[in-house]
């Protein structure tokens, strides 16, 4: 039995984004076989019966990860805490979540230079996890391919890594978000004849999760609007528009989709916002109660390496998925005739494949029971089958013992800053005119 430290910065409560539950489910998993906390820096309003649940704090955490044998971390860790470079224990990296990708789309809008700031940190907050994890987890095979190329760049595929196994399996694995193993149970309803304007007979599409920068709500909105005239009883509704992290702002793409759908008269008649965040224990009643599970995305980059996680709902549900071709799922609906994935922003195309899985029963039944079939690989006991072999037998990486290199996060010597500084104020004249740049340079003064 091993003492694992599973660590998430998000809030573990009822209402629960991804980092939060996947934290959550490895933590559920591991606790029947080992002594396992889940630590949250944010809220924690959850129990568990087989594992410890608590929030802690910046001064506590040396000693929890002391107490550990395994750290399993998500998000940003090794900048706020860089003595984890020297930790003793075994430190499993959870790269499922690119959100050095998700970044360039977060920070749309903002200068260049707050960009181009965020997406340094992120890109250092992961060249310093690549440079001291011991193993790696990611979502699919493809971002496998992505991860290997970085911790190559960071020369983790070395000699010693190599010959400790040439798959290089025991450095990265594909560890995909998961579904519950107990199935769905309605325990009340939640949508038709719930909501007021979803009626009971109606066809109800959901949009599970939150509305972010790279998900395109606008074309499914647009795509029913293109359909009520043939199918008047569709309804559309969103299962989450406030994210359950108080730090999380409104998206512009949440705000663009309520904008949109009031335009076009929409709003509680076609389409409905939950302008809260759906619990996690009663998903299901949501879940089954629609008929159609959606999600919609631009051809971005940050899609080609993405995975949906609550598509991972709509294969536990049993729901017929709609989604933008171009990443995994939409790959993996095409391949097994999980539902239609369409070319992204394509109302048209979008309203064609719903009025058809919404319009023959017999069709959307034949649909569900592959998702149903597919669902099954995607159990959390299954998909963590290569955790579950790290955690019963931790290690350290074979190159452990190679020196780590600790520049990730000092400061840049004088002339590079002379030289950043430069490159920023011709930069900010450009965008900005003069007066910005004498504010910057007064601030910098101040400083």
């Amino acid at each position: 039995m091993s003492r694992v430290l599973v660590v998430t910065l998000d809030t573990v409560a009822q209402r629960m984004a991804g980092p939060a539950i996947r934290a959550w489910e490895i933590a559920s998993f591991l606790g029947a076989h080992h002594e396992v906390e889940l630590v949250t820096f944010g809220a924690c309003e959850r129990s568990a019966a087989t594992f410890t649940a608590r929030r802690t704090t910046p001064s506590q955490f040396r000693d929890d990860v002391g107490r550990a044998d395994v750290v399993i971390v998500q998000g940003y860790l090794m900048r706020a805490f860089p003595w984890l470079r020297a930790a003793s224990q075994a430190l499993v990296v959870d790269l499922y979540d690119p959100f050095h990708l998700e970044s360039l789309e977060v920070e749309r809008g903002k200068s260049h230079d707050q960009r181009a700031s965020s997406t340094e940190k992120a890109l250092a907050e992961l060249t310093a996890q690549a440079r001291r994890g011991d193993f790696f987890l990611c979502a699919s095979a493809k971002q496998r391919d992505f991860w290997l190329g970085h911790l190559a760049a960071t020369g983790r595929v070395n000699p010693a890594t190599y010959d400790d196994d040439p798959s290089l399996r025991r450095l990265l694995d594909v560890v995909p978000f998961g579904i519950t193993s107990e199935a769905p149970v309605r325990a009340a309803g939640a949508l038709k004849g719930v909501v007021p304007g979803i009626g009971v007979d109606d066809h109800v599409i959901v949009w599970g999760g939150g509305v972010y920068n790279w998900f395109d709500p606008a074309t499914v909105i647009r795509a029913v609007d293109r359909l009520r005239v043939t199918v008047p009883s569709v309804r559309l509704y969103f299962l989450g528009m406030k994210h359950p992290n108080p730090d999380v702002p409104e998206t512009v793409a949440a705000r663009g989709a309520r904008a949109l759908a009031d335009e076009l008269g929409l709003t509680g008649r076609f389409v409905f916002f939950n302008d809260d965040w759906v619990p996690y224990d009663r998903r299901a009643d949501y879940l089954l109660d629609a008929d159609i599970g959606v999600s919609a995305h631009f051809d971005h980059v940050e899609t080609a390496f993405s995975f949906r996680t609550r598509i991972l709902d709509y294969l536990w549900a049993g729901l017929p998925v709609v989604c933008t071709a171009g990443d995994a799922f939409g790959d993996l609906v095409a391949a097994e005739n999980l539902g239609r994935a369409v070319p992204p922003e394509d109302p048209a195309a979008l309203a064609a494949v719903l009025e058809e899985l919404l319009t023959d029963p017999a069709e959307r039944a034949a649909v569900a029971e592959n998702v149903r079939h597919a669902a099954e690989r995607y159990r959390w006991p299954v998909v963590l089958e290569p955790l579950a072999r790290f955690c019963a037998d931790p290690r350290r990486a074979a190159d452990a013992d190679r020196p780590l290199r600790a520049a990730t996060f000092q400061d840049a010597g004088p002339l590079t800053r002379v030289r950043e500084d430069a490159t920023a104020a011709v930069r900010l004249l450009r965008d900005e005119g003069p007066a910005a740049v004498v504010r910057k340079v007064r601030a910098r003064l101040g400083r």
